[in-house]
């Protein structure tokens, strides 16, 4: 009987070949994994809002039977027509835009200002003053309190109400003059030697330097200004023509909520079915609103995109 044996050359070709067949069969089993995984991901991520738009285009009457998922049933309108229904709404789009474009340059600007001027170390107040501001993210005076400093500066029923006060954020203050530490003094220093101030060392230099994390500072305060519905209604609302978009938007469902309590009307007992397709509901109504309000946020999201996660990052590590 023979004895075969396997010589070391032969046992090390052998582990070669799985190692080999080991790293074709790897990279296919991660890109696999990855394909699915984030499949599901943009599949979790998508369906509601796929949703919402099919319950928007769908009957207000058929969608309390429930059941709509990605495709409308009875397609329609008249939802969208429910909201546009009220000549206001446009006039509260244009507010809502300058509003969102007024309180988000100056913010940008005046914060990115403040956190260099705190980025400073040869400024003797930096820390205090920093405290000072921080203190604010913690503590406030209420609603009371700040409702009557409003009316002593003389900014109810007056457009400036949505822009002065939030003119400055400590929060976006601190990620800002973060960011601003991270870019070498030597920069500034070179320019004070050939004769710039601090003004211009902030315009020419500091300001284009902090793109990615102010284009990311810009994000979060354009949607804050464009959500916002509260300050409408606390500080204009016996002025119509300064009424926001949210705020309109948020008297239309409350409307719609009190025409459909009725159990009998929401079910479509009774009703024949062209007056059904033409009815809406709080569900349906809802939808389409949260898609007006949705749009221009979805516009203006892909071009500050590139910069979301860099200046996020960069911004959030402290010093």
């Amino acid at each position: 009987m023979e004895n075969h044996q396997i010589s070391p050359q032969g046992a090390a070709g052998v582990t070669i070949r799985k190692s080999m067949r080991s790293s074709k069969v790897e990279p296919v089993l991660f890109n696999t994994f990855n394909a699915i995984f984030m499949i599901f991901l943009v599949v979790v991520t998508l369906y509601p809002f796929l949703n919402t738009i099919a319950v928007s285009l769908n009957a207000g009457n058929d969608t309390i039977r429930g059941g709509i998922y990605l495709w409308p049933r009875q397609w329609t309108l008249q939802n969208y027509k429910a909201v546009f229904a009220s000549g206001t709404i446009y006039d509260a789009f244009w507010i809502s835009v300058a509003r969102t474009v007024l309180s988000t340059v100056l913010n940008i600007f005046l914060t990115t200002m403040l956190s260099y001027t705190l980025s400073r170390k040869e400024y003797v107040f930096r820390k205090p003053i920093t405290v000072i501001f921080v203190l604010t993210m913690y503590f406030s005076a209420g609603l009371i309190p700040g409702y009557f400093l409003i009316k002593d500066l003389h900014l109810l029923n007056s457009f400036w109400v949505y822009i002065l006060p939030s003119m400055i954020s400590a929060f976006n203050m601190i990620v800002i003059r973060t960011y601003i530490g991270t870019i070498p003094d030597s920069l500034v220093e070179s320019a004070k030697i050939d004769g710039a101030g601090d003004f211009k060392i902030f315009l020419r230099i500091i300001f284009p330097l902090c793109t990615p994390v102010l284009a990311t500072i810009a994000l979060f305060v354009a949607v804050g200004a464009w959500n916002s519905w509260f300050d409408a209604f606390l500080y204009t609302s016996s002025r119509q023509e300064l009424s926001t978009l949210q705020y309109e938007l948020m008297k239309l469902l409350s409307s719609s909520m009190n025409s459909n309590s009725n159990p009998n009307v929401a079910a479509g007992v009774g009703v024949n079915q062209e007056t059904a397709v033409s009815m809406v509901t709080p569900l349906s109504i809802r939808a389409a609103i949260t898609i007006v309000a949705s749009v221009p946020i979805l516009v203006v999201y892909p071009f500050l995109q590139k910069y979301f996660v860099v200046g996020l990052n960069v911004g959030s590590v402290k010093e």
